[in-house]
């Protein structure tokens, strides 16, 4: 994967989080775990794409 789409899905995935911080309301708590889980998913899928993790092919991110 070439470096400016994992940019771009960084900057969409940012995006798309603050919109939902910002925009819809809800309970701290439910923010706090929507924003770990979201950043726990980017960090394995970072992981994955640089090939760090590759040696675990059970563990798949996305389709």
């Amino acid at each position: 994967m070439p470096l400016i789409d994992v940019v771009v899905v960084l900057v969409v995935v940012g995006l798309v989080l603050w919109l939902i911080n910002r925009f819809i309301p809800m309970a701290g708590s439910i923010k706090t775990i929507l924003n770990v889980v979201v950043v726990i998913v980017v960090i394995v899928w970072l992981l994955k794409i640089f090939g760090i993790i590759s040696h675990f092919p059970n563990i798949t991110v996305g389709m």
